[in-house]
């Protein structure tokens, strides 16, 4: 694969097989280059996140984002343009915003509500789609928050209007198919997608209702962190994944960052003791370990954190307390129990995204919950077909160092370590009994990619091959 100059732009030009090909140079999800990327078997997938893109036509065939690539025709000595986007079907139903009626209803308009929508009109279906959501703003990307972005457009993942913002107050009985609002209005609808994503963990302290303590939810949370944090003091409760993503975001920001939770090393059961504390180290803030109040922190050891902004990133829980009467089935945390077509127990309604639990085929289609951004665009596409995404990414950034994870990991037994974890360069490998699961990685790019490639296929890796210092098998694996 090589990047050439077009004169009015850049296109990626590779060779597979003898055969010439070419298509946009950048990840359209986050900007990757995707020429430092794994090609295999007809695709390119980005070194950043996975997202993987066919060579011939530049359709995306794995998520995150939502967006093909432009493809190019070539010719010697040039290339030309064939831009390339799966038209969607307009809607042929008369449409009037107070009608009381949806062919589809979708609640959320997260990722899953939004390539579900997006998945209906590419099929050519043309009847009323009606997307609900509690967020003042259409769907944005969620996942920059906790990088405390300072610019609402820059999250939006759409720029037309297709939404009406609105909040669920009632879903008593889907068997009567309708939904009630908070301004009264009862829309009955055929077919029901539930999205509606997770809502932060309910904590009990003192001080939770001043203006510098956040949950970190929306554009406004974001951009008010970023204004409160500049030079000054920030506390952040909770060592989940956004709470440490805000948190390294915020180390070139803020005076200072201090971090609070409950488990002695962050990810430790995520990721493994090793990796948390590499992750600890290349952050190099001041982690305490106990409980907290506010405007200055008093953590029970009795050590004050002072604190002009505290952003709490403790957890979360499914946003499904409107379904309690529904008959939709849930289990005792309040996630919906779905099939492999994401239909609950319910005929005719369907949910995706962060508040199920689905049958997952690397566990031997155990159902599993998760609420992972990438996962939830693929619960979104299961309106063409059941396919669940065998391999989910995150990432954390600070100076240019990123994380990322691959494969679903719970339960493993052990972690093997290839690389430097003092330098912040290393491949973790994860395993249950003798196989590997899944996969974390800092500046090995891009091996993450290189193992979902192998995965992918259908085949295994098997402990032993991991673990004995040469994995240059794998390293060459996917490169043409």
């Amino acid at each position: 694969m090589r990047e050439v100059d077009l004169g009015s732009g850049r296109a990626l030009l590779i060779k597979e097989h003898g055969e010439f090909s070419a298509m946009g140079h950048k990840c359209p999800h986050y900007g990757a280059p995707l020429v430092k990327g794994v090609l295999s078997k007809g695709h390119v997938r980005c070194p950043w996140h996975g997202a993987c893109f066919n060579i011939a036509t530049g359709d995306i065939e794995d998520f995150p984002g939502l967006d093909s690539l432009p493809t190019f025709q070539v010719t010697f000595p040039a290339l030309q343009s064939q831009k390339r986007s799966k038209p969607m079907a307009r809607c042929s139903a008369v449409i009037n915003s107070s009608t009381g009626f949806s062919h589809v209803l979708i609640i959320g308009s997260g990722p899953a509500g939004l390539v579900c929508a997006e998945t209906l009109r590419q099929e050519g279906f043309t009847d009323r789609i009606v997307m609900c959501t509690m967020d003042k703003h259409p769907p944005y990307d969620r996942p920059k928050l906790s990088k405390v972005c300072t610019e609402t457009l820059s999250t939006k993942l759409r720029q037309y209007r297709i939404y009406q913002e609105c909040c669920i107050t009632e879903c008593r009985d889907v068997k009567t198919r309708s939904v009630t609002f908070d301004d009264g209005l009862r829309m009955e609808y055929r077919k029901l997608f539930i999205a509606t994503g997770s809502k932060p963990k309910p904590m009990n302290y003192k001080g939770k209702d001043v203006r510098n303590v956040f949950h970190l939810r929306t554009p406004e949370d974001a951009n008010s962190i970023a204004r409160l944090a500049n030079n000054k003091n920030a506390v952040i409760v909770g060592t989940s994944f956004v709470g440490m993503e805000v948190a390294a975001a915020l180390t070139d920001k803020a005076h200072s960052v201090s971090v609070i939770g409950i488990e002695s090393v962050p990810f430790k059961k995520a990721l493994g003791e090793k990796v948390g504390k590499a992750i600890m180290k290349c952050m190099t803030l001041p982690f305490c370990f106990s409980v907290l109040k506010l405007k200055e922190v008093v953590l029970k050891s009795g050590k004050v954190l002072r604190a002009d902004v505290c952003v709490i990133g403790a957890g979360s829980v499914p946003a499904t307390s409107f379904l309690k009467q529904s008959g939709v089935h849930m289990d005792s945390k309040g996630f919906i129990t779905v099939n492999k077509m994401m239909q609950t127990n319910v005929d005719g309604v369907f949910a995706g995204g962060d508040v199920v639990m689905f049958p997952f085929p690397q566990r031997s289609n155990k159902k599993v919950n998760i609420p992972h951004w990438q996962m939830a665009h693929v619960h979104g596409e299961c309106v063409r077909a059941p396919s669940i995404l065998d391999s989910f990414w995150f990432q954390m950034c600070k100076s240019g160092v990123i994380s990322y994870c691959k494969g679903y990991g719970d339960g493993f037994d052990d972690v093997i370590i290839q690389g430097d974890l003092d330098e912040l360069r290393f491949v973790a490998f994860y395993t249950r009994s003798e196989e590997v699961v899944a996969v974390a990685s800092m500046n090995y790019d891009p091996i993450v990619s290189r193992v979902a490639e192998v995965l992918g296929s259908g085949k295994t890796i098997k402990k032993r091959d991991v673990e004995t210092g040469d994995i240059s098998w794998l390293i060459d694996k996917g490169s043409q």
